[in-house]
């Protein structure tokens, strides 16, 4: 008796058509089998279709409702947690393993990686010293592997993950895990973020994201290479496509300025504070989540919304069941941008009252998602000098604020989070085995497509 077909999933942030046709390595993946149009859900961000994807749910149904939300039972907004146990549903492998216990999983630094199922785990996960430095490294399971990989490859390279330097070394890294974990597998599930990088700094038609897109696929063509010596089945996805954007829009701002939005503040400066704050939102991309305490405010918080420059759509509880995005986690209102805009977290109305974790790459510190972290403040002439100096404190063991992030967010030239207007900006999804060709597959549908090529289940109705 055969086993199951083994798969190799790479989810290649921001992949479009468009960029695919630059990417000849990946191009090859779809020529032995086919290429679809994917849907994605609202929001089109990494948490919610990564989730839909391995559950086959809507964020409605497995409570991803974004890359965060506020957590009314603690009174704080937290975005990218890592727990498994925060995505409901059965994943893919848990589904595979009904019938066969034995089916084995690696994931390579898909989301939600902490406390899953997996037989090998690999997720980004720094070191926190006791005196606040901040050290790269990554959590993988089992143990002994994470000794294996760092001899290999050196250690994760988180500050190119992430943050004004990133770019494609953390890629590349993920790439080596990869190719380590593969054989033995029967599920490898790898995320690359490179695209991610200049398409947000410089829009989807500037050269430089191009030119990211065809370092990507020389990076993938080694990988590529093994799952075919392998003889492991190939599917290539995205979560979404970046469109250009020029509008930055302040919803947080706009609630304090009406009275609705209230703050603390204490040494650090100005902080958002949840527990007394009428409305406030958390912003996610071109998606932002509005939370309003009080129900006697529904009618004039949804009022102010709807006339914010910028926003496309006020989606109340049955607005977002249309979208299947009603869970207990959502705000009150989702609002979803126009086309060209997308919303900042900020909430302060002075600069200088800014918090001090609004110039440093703080992803857990920041209610909402800023992508300005991925800018050295351009208005400050000496900021690369100062964050070399302060790398050097680090290596001396010194604690050290890297305080190099703008506060205009004017720079920002892509974003995502709106379900895309067209094919060739939209998520797109390539696969090496042409027996399950179709045209367009919807987000849900990816779960029942890996197992129907793993040959798990009977073939998805095209």
């Amino acid at each position: 008796m055969t086993g199951p077909t083994p798969l190799l999933v790479i989810d290649v942030a921001g992949l479009t058509p468009r960029l695919l046709a630059v990417m000849p390595h990946l191009q090859g993946v779809a020529a032995r089998g086919f290429s679809a149009e994917l849907g994605t859900v609202l929001p089109a961000v990494t948490c919610s279709a990564q989730s839909t994807f391995l559950t086959g749910l809507t964020p409605a149904e497995h409570g991803i409702v974004g890359n965060g939300w506020y957590l009314r039972d603690i009174g704080e907004v937290n975005l990218w947690r890592q727990h498994n146990r925060l995505v409901g549903g059965a994943k893919v492998w848990e589904t595979a393993r009904r019938s066969n216990p034995g089916y084995r999983v690696a994931n390579v630094c898909w989301w939600y990686a902490m406390g899953a199922t997996t037989d090998v785990t690999i997720t980004p996960r720094p070191v926190y010293h006791a005196d606040g430095r901040k050290s790269p490294d990554a959590y993988i399971r089992p143990p002994e592997l994470h000794d294996e990989l760092v001899a290999k490859l050196g250690a994760f390279p988180l500050f190119t993950y992430w943050g004004p330097t990133a770019g494609l070394a953390s890629s590349k890294w993920i790439v080596g895990a990869a190719r380590h974990v593969l054989p033995g597998h029967d599920l490898t599930l790898v995320y690359v973020p490179h695209l991610d990088y200049d398409l947000q700094r410089f829009g989807p038609d500037d050269s430089r994201s191009f030119d990211a897109a065809r370092e990507l696929d020389r990076v993938l063509a080694p990988l590529l290479d093994d799952a075919a010596g392998l003889g492991v089945t190939v599917v290539v996805l995205s979560e979404y496509g970046i469109t250009n954007v020029d509008q930055p829009v302040d919803v947080n701002r706009m609630l304090r300025r009406e009275g609705l939005l209230e703050v603390q503040t204490n040494a650090s400066g100005e902080l958002l504070d949840p527990w007394t704050s009428r409305a406030f939102a958390v912003a996610d991309h071109q998606i932002a989540h509005v939370y309003v305490q009080n129900p006697a405010d529904l009618s004039h918080v949804h009022a102010l919304l709807e006339a914010l420059p910028g926003v496309a759509e006020v989606l109340d509880a049955e607005g977002q069941a249309r979208y299947g995005l009603d869970h207990e986690r959502s705000g009150e209102f989702v609002v979803v941008a126009e086309k060209r805009a997308w919303f900042t977290y900020y909430y302060w109305l002075d600069d200088a009252q800014a918090p001090d974790f609004a110039r440093g790459v703080e992803i857990h510190k920041k209610p909402g998602y800023d992508p300005a972290e991925l800018f050295f403040d351009p208005d400050d002439r000496f900021v690369k000098l100062r964050a070399a100096r302060n790398l050097a404190k680090k290596k001396l063991g010194l604690r050290y604020a890297m305080r190099v992030v703008p506060l205009d967010p004017s720079c920002v030239r892509g974003s995502h989070g709106r379900l895309p207007e067209s094919a060739a900006d939209g998520p797109v999804l390539l696969c090496s085995d042409p027996a399950a060709a179709r045209e367009v597959i919807a987000a849900t549908e990816v779960r029942d497509l890996l197992l129907q090529l793993a040959g798990l289940a009977a073939p998805v109705p095209v």
